[in-house]
């Protein structure tokens, strides 16, 4: 079926680097932050809790698509410089999502991975774009994707040239409306079975409930995922998007401590 995305047959993997990050590795890669870049003031506040607590990624959106318009749409290019310059302070890569074609050239100074969102993952001409690039790229599942659908979106990137390509369960729309999304961790495992790609997963948008981020890590990793990518905040009610399923830094303590402990081997 696919031709680029090489089955896993003897139980390798490819490893992505973001700077001095791998994904794909031996160590569990954890992605954390906002959902919105707010302020210079909180993302630095933000930032040097995340360094502390062993993260490997600030993540931060500029760009924000939102299901209504009138919601808060992020500061776009300041949001991007503001990440710039906390990465740069703290020495940490930051990841944000890039939403039109006309961004991507631009995000070079600004941002180490590009994150291509859930409504953004049938979005063919911009996976072009980013699959001519040497960036490594965050690829979410589209919210009503099978999984063919979206490792046919990471052809599509890596057809280009770009094969660093990480994908990212962030939870499918299903007949259950109790959770935001269902977090399908069946993708996870079929993923690491039978092809080399990392394969991380966004718990909080799988959920939208704080309450179940910590439950849902931790079935993630055991499911076989290279990493997390988790919302959090220095106060998590007043996340300017996400609130609900943003966690504190305690509760990412956690689980980034009950990660660590533990050792599954897959072979």
């Amino acid at each position: 079926m696919n031709k680029l995305l090489v089955e896993n047959t003897d139980g390798g993997s490819v490893a992505v680097h973001v700077k001095n990050v791998i994904i794909g590795g031996k160590e569990k890669v954890v992605i954390s932050g906002p959902c919105a870049v707010e302020d210079y003031d909180i993302m630095i506040s933000i930032a040097r809790k995340l360094k502390k607590l062993g993260v490997d990624i600030i993540r931060g959106g500029a760009f924000k698509p939102r299901t209504s318009p009138y919601s808060f749409q992020g500061l776009e290019n300041e949001g991007l410089k503001i990440l710039k310059k906390i990465g740069e302070e703290v020495g940490m890569p930051v990841i944000s999502e890039i939403m039109d074609t006309r961004d991507v050239e631009g995000c070079y100074n600004y941002i180490d991975m590009i994150q291509i969102g859930s409504r953004n993952m049938y979005n063919y001409s911009l996976l072009k774009e980013v699959g001519k690039t040497n960036m490594p790229i965050l690829l979410k599942r589209g919210m009503s994707a099978t999984i063919e659908e979206w490792l046919y979106a990471a052809e599509y990137i890596m057809a280009e040239g770009n094969k660093s390509v990480v994908l990212c369960e962030r939870g499918i729309r299903t007949f259950e409306t109790y959770t935001r999304n269902t977090l399908d961790l069946n993708a996870v495992a079929l993923i690491k079975e039978r092809y080399r790609l990392p394969v991380i997963v966004d718990p909080s948008h799988g959920t939208g409930i704080r309450e179940l981020v910590t439950r849902m890590s931790l079935a993630a990793i055991t499911a076989g995922a290279d990493g997390l990518e988790i919302e959090s905040h220095i106060v998590p009610d007043e996340a300017m998007s996400d609130a609900a399923q943003t966690i504190s830094m305690e509760t990412l303590k956690t689980i980034i401590q009950n990660v660590k402990k533990l050792n599954i081997d897959f072979s």
